[in-house]
């Protein structure tokens, strides 16, 4: 079952359980703060938010975490490149697709019969990592696709770095409980001010 946004924000990340892993890596690092927030900090934030995405990865201990920085940076920029509507460096594209094909996959057939089931396997031959892969395999997905890619928000909240796919084209907020009170609050104090 996966993990929900409250399960993450129990465990100390304010964003996760958006439809994308891509999504959760971003919205690891809060770039608005001053200092920038990083949320994957240490080792023990690094394993506690991989095993909250467990479920929806290959199988893997986690990476090193300067792996997981450095997609999460490329992952950062070509999100920003597509909300901010500029062409990204070329070399972000190339990072992206290098981390995906470090760790090719192949379909495999798993049981027989009634329990037959298709499933993937993931080649580590190159040294990749078939989470990070898994994750910029979802992220190349998502940029190719122009009506998903449509979807691609950042939060309302000007103070907020955090990063979604709206569903529902009402969607502004990052989270309902962070920035969305935040706003709802704020109305309320320039109503009740007045």
């Amino acid at each position: 079952m996966a993990t929900t946004l409250s399960e993450f924000q129990s465990a100390g990340f304010p964003m996760g359980a958006e439809p994308l892993v891509a999504l959760d890596l971003v919205d690891t690092q809060a770039l608005c703060l001053d200092p920038v927030r990083d949320f994957l900090a240490d080792e023990a934030d690094h394993a506690k938010w991989w095993a909250l995405q467990a479920d929806r990865l290959p199988a893997a201990p986690p990476p090193a975490m300067s792996a997981t920085r450095r997609l999460r940076s490329v992952l950062q920029d070509l999100f920003d490149a597509h909300l901010t509507r500029r062409t990204p460096d070329p070399a972000l594209i190339a990072d992206l697709n290098a981390v995906a094909a470090a760790v090719p996959t192949s379909p495999r057939l798993d049981g027989w019969g009634s329990e037959a089931r298709a499933g993937i396997r993931w080649h580590d031959d190159y040294n990749g990592h078939p989470a990070l892969a898994a994750i910029a395999g979802e992220a190349i997905r998502l940029l190719a696709d122009p009506v998903q890619l449509e979807k691609l928000r950042a939060c309302g909240n000007p103070a907020c770095s955090m990063v979604f796919l709206a569903e529902n084209k009402r969607r502004v907020w990052c989270a309902a409980n962070v920035c969305g009170n935040r706003s709802r609050v704020a109305r309320h104090y320039e109503r009740t001010r007045a």
